[in-house]
């Protein structure tokens, strides 16, 4: 399936409300995992039976982690017990979304892209749609499977003198999109390891496992571009929004998400560039190669044009030849032969021709 543009044949002329999941099954049961946390206390709970929700949900400040989209009986069920409007549903099941915020009559609608490396030698990524609706003092998520990079946030949680225990759901929603993009800033860095470390590559041996790896990493790169920088854009609308769900003294929480989402797309920026760079280095080199080739090729051809030209008229069918009847013919041959070539090839060193 094409990883820059999903869609299906049966999506087209779905009503913006329309609770039917557009994306891929990654998981095969929708699960739940529910805190309640304030200053002083904080409880966990893990469940598939979505009616649980409406028990444990307490007054203070909750974050319900919600994973599995697919399931579009489950998802009307999870609505109608936190409230949500079955447009924000519409949105939350379309996996394929561009990042976005929007804010509707009782909610903040956020959704981003989380990176995933599925392989750390080889640095196959893949991305995941998150949505996060924040709500008063409840931050809901869906995610598509089970396992984030949220676990630094929860490891933060269990500790009541940490922050985030004391402030409450928007800034948990800054930690998590803090946690997202300091997971971009990895993820590029990693790759960025690789592509610096081709620049040694290209200025040795050349071959064509280099190109294949640039190509590679270039189109890895381009993918991360398409998930990433629509994130900040995502974070200036978040800011300028002005949300009653977001408390104006964290605003300044959200700023310090732009900056660091400036810096993370700066440098993919220049590991694009970089590699354009080895790129063109690489074809450079590889013509250089085939210039030192041609020139060893030419040298032998213009060495041995004159030596045939000999070889031929000796080597004709007439009978009266003058030299043939000569002792030392053929070694007199041999010999201006020889002086010829060797004068040839002190003239082109010479002219460091080779």
């Amino acid at each position: 399936m094409a990883r820059f543009l999903k869609s299906k044949k049966e999506f087209i002329g779905l009503s913006p409300d329309s609770i039917q999941f557009r994306g891929e099954k990654k998981i095969e049961t929708v699960s739940i995992q529910l805190y309640n946390y304030d200053g002083i206390s904080l409880t966990e709970d893990n469940f598939e039976e979505v009616e649980k929700l409406s028990t444990l949900i307490t007054k203070g400040n909750s974050w319900i982690n919600v994973y599995g989209l697919h399931d579009t009986i489950v998802m009307k069920k999870i609505s109608e017990i936190l409230e949500i409007e079955p447009i924000v549903i519409s949105e939350i099941l379309n996996t394929h979304s561009r990042p976005r915020v929007v804010e509707y009559d009782n909610c903040l609608f956020v959704s981003v892209k989380l990176i995933r490396l599925l392989n750390e030698e080889d640095l196959n990524i893949t991305t995941e749609n998150i949505v996060f609706i924040l709500k008063d003092k409840q931050l809901i998520t869906f995610q598509e499977r089970i396992g984030d990079v949220f676990n630094p946030v929860r490891e933060r949680m269990k500790n009541p003198k940490k922050k985030i225990r004391q402030m409450g759901s928007d800034y948990l929603l800054f930690a998590l999109l803090d946690v997202i993009i300091d997971n971009y800033s990895y993820v590029i860095s990693r790759f960025g390891e690789l592509v610096e470390t081709l620049d040694e590559k290209i200025l040795g041996v050349v071959d064509n496992s280099m190109l294949a790896d640039i190509n590679r990493y270039k189109i890895e790169l381009i993918y991360l571009h398409k998930s990433i920088v629509p994130c900040k854009e995502m974070i200036l609308n978040l800011i300028k929004s002005e949300s009653e769900y977001i408390e104006e003294e964290k605003e300044f929480f959200f700023r310090e998400l732009q900056n660091n989402i400036q810096q993370t797309i700066d440098s993919l920026n220049n590991y694009k560039e970089i590699l354009t760079g080895q790129l063109s280095i690489y074809h450079t080199q590889v013509s250089s190669r085939l210039n030192d080739i041609m020139r060893v090729l030419t040298i032998f051809s213009v060495v041995f044009i004159p030596l045939t030209f000999i070889a031929g008229i000796y080597g004709t069918n007439f009978e009266f030849i003058p030299e043939l009847g000569y002792k030392y013919s053929y070694p007199a041959m041999i010999f201006v032969m020889v002086l010829i070539a060797g004068g040839m090839l002190a003239y082109f060193k010479r002219k460091k021709w080779f």
